[in-house]
């Protein structure tokens, strides 16, 4: 068995020391990834652009905050999806409960759907449809909670764990994952209903 080494030890380790070229090698080597996680989750230029410096900040103040036990561009990932979600929630509106009603398709008191179900997957991979599908997506997104919003880019387009899109937002795992959960049944009525109307 190899020993994994830790690629950002020298970072770490000259952030602890007060080493004047660290916070630059930190933006040279995460500034990018950081800004791609800010601009997925805020969906703006301009609130990514503030979130990555407040996430590059904060990583430069709080380096005696950060753990070995796991990576630190996970550490990092963490950051950004906090100081993300901080900024959507500072958005005025948009802070509420998706109710599973809403999303969900009709059932019978046996739990089983009642109404047939379209089949619309064949038409999404139409190449005419593709620009007209990530406009759906785009708007769905942004219809979304704040809260909603976040879990999902964090869980279904970022790759995060449930644990560490927890850790991040403050939040426990079972809301983490009843957030995804609702947020993939609104996006999936929002493409059933333009796709039936269509």
């Amino acid at each position: 068995m190899g020993t994994q080494v830790d690629v950002d030890a020298g970072l770490v380790a000259g952030l602890r020391g007060d080493d004047p070229d660290a916070a630059v090698r930190l933006v040279e080597r995460y500034g990018d990834r950081v800004y791609r996680l800010a601009a997925r989750v805020t969906g703006t230029r301009d609130d990514a652009e503030d979130v990555a410096r407040s996430a590059l900040t904060t990583a430069v103040h709080m380096i005696d905050a950060f753990k070995s036990d796991s990576s630190f561009g996970s550490w990092m990932d963490r950051l950004a999806a906090s100081a993300a979600y901080r900024k959507l929630l500072a958005r005025p509106g948009k802070t509420e409960e998706i109710a599973l009603d809403d999303v969900l398709p009709p059932l019978d008191g046996g739990g089983r759907h009642f109404e047939p179900m379209s089949d619309w997957s064949g038409r999404i991979d139409i190449w005419d449809a593709q620009g007209e599908l990530r406009h759906i997506l785009t708007d769905a997104l942004d219809a979304l909670p704040p809260e909603y919003r976040v879990c999902l880019v964090l869980h279904d387009v970022e790759g995060m764990s449930n644990p560490d899109i927890s850790e991040a937002l403050g939040i426990g795992a079972d809301t983490v994952r009843a957030r995804v959960h609702r947020a993939r049944l609104f996006l999936r009525k929002r493409l059933s209903d333009h796709f039936e109307s269509a």
